[in-house]
């Protein structure tokens, strides 16, 4: 079983995100001794954001790419062969500015490739990673499940798991972390035993 681990929050060692999402990598490897987990860092090691420069490069043949465009087509190359590994991820996606980091945007726009993770029939797209399990980290320093100002953070996350395919998806929440001490240290809280004893629970 291979787990694939996304980190993206820019706040290192600070961000919840990234203390919910190790706990969540943790809790399943105690759950299965067997897992080989691959990580990636977004913010340590950004991924170039999706351009011209990246359609050229695919559309150019590898022994005519120069230097630049061969290091665009390996990103892309090793990003999406990375995620189609894995039997499942572990995304954290913290709240910046009521949507995903734009680190992680670039990562979604990297695996978003016709053919691979979705394809377009005379009855509409489909999605070919149904297969994959995925839990979402989210975090907010507000309150935005059920609101409009949620849209284009977890809503916009279902619709692109979705349209590739991905209905097993599973939300760790730890919202209103602006709120106060007292308010973040109960979200922490509520996510942490959720991670522990409702995640794995089957397993």
């Amino acid at each position: 079983m291979k787990l694939l681990h996304i980190d993206s929050s820019i706040l290192g060692d600070n961000s919840a995100s990234r203390q919910l999402s190790q706990r969540v990598v943790a809790a399943w490897q105690a759950a299965e001794p067997s897992a080989q987990v691959v990580y990636r860092d977004l913010a340590a090691d950004a991924i170039s954001h999706f351009s011209a420069a990246t359609l050229v490069a695919a559309g150019t043949p590898d022994e005519l790419r120069d230097a630049a465009q061969q290091h665009e087509a390996r990103l892309s190359s090793e990003t999406l062969q990375e995620f189609l590994a894995a039997d499942a991820v572990v995304i954290a996606a913290p709240m910046y500015n009521f949507t995903v980091p734009t680190q992680l945007k670039a990562w979604i726009d990297r695996i978003a490739v016709a053919g691979q993770t979705f394809r377009y029939t005379e009855a509409g797209p489909e999605g070919l990673c149904g297969n994959k399990k995925v839990i979402v980290v989210s975090t907010s320093g507000g309150l935005h499940v059920g609101q409009p100002t949620g849209v284009a953070h977890e809503e916009f996350l279902k619709v692109f798991l979705g349209f590739i395919g991905i209905t097993d998806v599973e939300f760790v929440r730890a919202h209103g972390l602006a709120y106060g001490d007292e308010h973040r240290s109960n979200a922490m809280q509520a996510a942490q035993a959720q991670i522990d004893s409702e995640l794995f629970a089957a397993a």
